[in-house]
């Protein structure tokens, strides 16, 4: 008898699965145990092992064939084998013949297997249920033939994310519009407070987040670790999500757990056109992270010179709109509004100016009196003055404050000419402004004649 008890603890421990309980009582079926039963009723049976079920997989061998003939869809075989068959045996990791079936995106197999009564919402050993796989592999019609069975859809997997979830990240549309039909909400978060928008948002998956936010999604939940759906989207630079993002009035001065706003993140991460976007979008540019910085000393730190340039525009373009309540409608018609470099050709005498002004005419300390009668604040001067070129990075300091400072102008739709002239003339540098004054009579262009 103890000879007898030491194999069978044996052939105990080599079925042992290794996540399972392993109370037998709880984790064999009468079908699995046949082996067992024979080993200890044979008083005459030296075998050290039962061929009756797959060793690994505490699976009879026609229920092994049977699931692997539903991850190949062979229906045929499925039927065979099916007679008086526990079509809902679990392999080692809880897994039945219909996660595979729906695994394999195998329709006929998962037909037969719902005519059978199949359990359709059995999880595996990680939660996941066969409709969270359909909905993983976008498979849209075994969804709907889960679901038509009596899938839950709402079932949740060990990280607590629903199918929802899942087609969202993976960008399956269809299976997103299908499961939005059933869901009363559609925020559900998971383990890391993360909603099916946010995974959309985060894999930049453009269709998804426009369905979910049409279907009413919240684009402001925060996940566990204090980051929104535009916080992601702007990381990953996924341009069309921001956009559908910003277009639903997602809070762009919304904080991350650094206290970084979506326009932080992007001036960090030099994301230019993402820097365009959001500063077009009318956000707050005087917030601060944990360690005191606005976008611009972010930007700064990083050493954009080009983000730090479109930050100051933009700060003094809003500044000017909230100067001027009623402005201008036709300074957005006639002029697109942008941040960036201005590279038209027909401001290229402008440049031309610009540039000849602060490399041959000006000083050095003059561009910082000119900024500060222009309004330039003392940290917008900072932050040009920190770029450093040589001896003479006053010179491209004072190319960018005058660039800078065109943006603004033309935006108001001022004489820029005759504003540069008085300003040159009231800094004391009345020399380089005759000279100006002179090029501006003799020139053509009809954007800086003097009246």
């Amino acid at each position: 008898m103890e000879r007898r008890a030491l194999a069978l603890r044996e052939m105990i421990k080599k079925h042992r699965p290794k996540t399972e309980n392993l109370d037998p009582r709880k984790w064999m079926r009468q079908e699995t145990v046949r082996g067992f039963a024979d080993f200890i009723l044979n008083k005459d049976s030296d075998k050290e092992t039962d061929n009756s079920f797959d060793n690994k997989e505490m699976l009879l061998d026609a229920e092994k064939q049977f699931m692997e003939a539903a991850k190949s869809n062979d229906v045929e075989t499925m039927k065979t084998l099916g007679k008086g068959l526990n079509i809902n045996a679990k392999n080692v990791d809880n897994r039945t013949a219909l996660h595979y079936a729906v695994a394999g995106k195998n329709k006929e197999a998962v037909q037969l297997l719902l005519q059978r009564r199949v359990k359709v919402d059995q999880k595996d050993k990680y939660g996941v249920a066969p409709i969270h796989l359909a909905a993983w592999f976008g498979s849209l019609e075994i969804l709907k033939l889960l679901v038509q069975a009596g899938a839950e859809q709402k079932v949740e997997n060990t990280r607590g994310e629903t199918p929802l979830h899942l087609a969202a990240r993976n960008g399956h549309l269809d299976a997103v519009q299908s499961l939005l039909q059933s869901f009363d909400t559609q925020d559900e978060v998971n383990m890391d407070g993360e909603t099916a928008l946010y995974q959309a948002a985060d894999n930049g998956q453009e269709a998804c987040v426009l369905t979910l936010l049409e279907a009413g999604c919240d684009p402001n939940i925060l996940t566990t670790h204090l980051e929104a759906p535009i916080h992601l989207a702007v990381k990953n630079s996924h341009i069309p999500v921001i956009h559908s993002l910003l277009k639903a009035g997602c809070n762009i001065n919304v904080t991350d757990k650094r206290s970084q706003t979506a326009i932080h993140l992007a001036a960090e991460l030099a994301r230019i056109d993402v820097v365009e976007m959001l500063l077009k979008s009318g956000l707050d540019l005087t917030l601060r992270d944990r360690q005191g910085k606005t976008a611009l000393g972010v930007a700064v730190r990083a050493d954009e010179v080009i983000i730090v340039d479109m930050i100051i525009k933009a700060e003094r373009y809003y500044a000017w709109r909230k100067a001027n309540t009623e402005p201008n409608e036709s300074v957005h018609s006639e002029y697109a509004l942008t941040f960036k470099l201005d590279h038209r050709y027909e401001n290229k005498q402008l440049r031309s100016m610009a540039w000849r002004l602060a490399y041959e005419l000006l000083k050095p300390g003059d561009w910082k009196r000119l900024a500060e009668h222009w309004g330039f604040t003392k940290e917008q001067v900072s932050a040009i003055e920190e770029q450093w070129t040589g001896q003479h990075s006053y010179q491209e300091h004072g190319n960018r404050m005058l660039l800078i400072w065109l943006h603004g102008e033309e935006l108001a739709q001022k004489s820029l000419a005759k504003e540069l002239y008085e300003g040159l003339i009231l800094t004391g540098n009345r020399k380089a402004a005759d000279k100006i004054r002179m090029e501006a009579e003799s020139s053509s262009s009809k954007s800086c004649s003097i009246s």
